[in-house]
């Protein structure tokens, strides 16, 4: 592998860009190359930022040392474990996949090849730098919010995958509790899949997570209250209020760190440690995104039409 990696995005949409414009900046790494169906898509990202456009999968992958999977969700795991089954190392925007099965073949495939598997599930960046991840003791109860204004993103699988999965991903980093049921109701608005959902998951040891998503809001809301036994602490991800009566040393102005300004780039460079060496493993790995993907799965099974 040469001294400065070589990296890839399949995928030249908007998420694709973000990764792109990263692996740009980013100290020992640059854009090699950029794959898309259209070819003419492809070109009009990489180039200006120095790489290469292809719109075929083998030629793409011999000309990249990592990979990232920016395409929309339903392909997500065939081009990852594409990826793996060439050396690749690979960070794979949420959801890791759509079906734990195929999920799972990428980790495996993975392993095989020595390649590193990262998923894009930054926001844990944002609980590191808050110093949650610290706190000795498990909570008692978490309320989370997220609403999003209509979007012609994403529209391919449900709100809960698009957007749920976040503070799913979050509830089970915070917890070392297994979650036992799972159960809502959610509205199908104009995507043929659940547009709003509202759930409840509980936990082995008491623990309960509320979760609220929407990505047909007039406005958007991100918030999150977390209970344990001695307090509570509440954040508005968007005006980056925080409070805090836990009596644990947490970090309120977390907003203003770099990692929290740049959750993807902290992300990337976190994957690119891991395949150098340099850390032992990325911000989310494999094993964890199929966790989340699992929780989000049994979630979406338990929804009822609202009322």
């Amino acid at each position: 592998m040469s001294e400065t990696l070589r990296g890839g995005v399949i995928g030249a949409g908007v998420f694709g860009a973000y990764h792109a414009r990263q692996y740009a900046r980013l100290p020992g790494v640059n854009l090699a190359a950029v794959h898309d169906p259209h070819p003419e898509r492809a070109a009009a990202l990489a180039m200006p930022l120095g790489g290469r456009a292809f719109s075929e999968m083998d030629a793409f992958l011999e000309a990249v040392d990592v990979v990232t999977v920016a395409s929309p969700a339903p392909f997500h795991a065939a081009q990852a474990l594409a990826a793996v089954q060439a050396g690749k190392s690979v960070y794979i925007e949420k959801p890791i996949a759509t079906v734990v099965a195929d999920a799972a073949k990428v980790a495996e495939a993975a392993a095989r090849a020595g390649c590193v598997v990262a998923c894009g599930h930054q926001e844990r960046v944002l609980f590191g730098v808050m110093g949650l991840f610290d706190i000795p003791a498990q909570p008692l109860r978490l309320e989370a919010v997220r609403h999003g204004t209509p979007s012609e993103r994403s529209l391919d699988v449900s709100v809960v995958l698009d957007l749920m999965i976040h503070d799913l991903d979050l509830a089970l980093s915070l917890s070392s509790a297994e979650p036992v049921t799972a159960e809502g109701e959610g509205d199908i608005v104009r995507s043929g899949a659940w547009d709003t959902a509202r759930a409840e998951v509980t936990f082995d040891d008491g623990f309960t997570a509320l979760f609220d998503v929407s990505r047909q809001a007039q406005a958007r809301k991100r918030t999150m209250k977390i209970v344990y036994p001695s307090g509570e602490l509440e954040i508005d991800f968007l005006t980056r209020a925080f409070r805090n009566t836990t009596g644990f040393s947490l970090n309120p102005d977390f907003a203003e760190t770099p990692a929290a300004q740049d959750t993807l780039g902290a992300s990337i460079e976190g994957f690119l440690a891991a395949v150098r060496g340099e850390a032992p493993r990325p911000v989310v790995t494999a094993a964890e995104a199929i966790r989340a993907l699992d929780l989000a799965l049994a979630v979406e099974q338990g929804l009822e039409p609202g009322g």
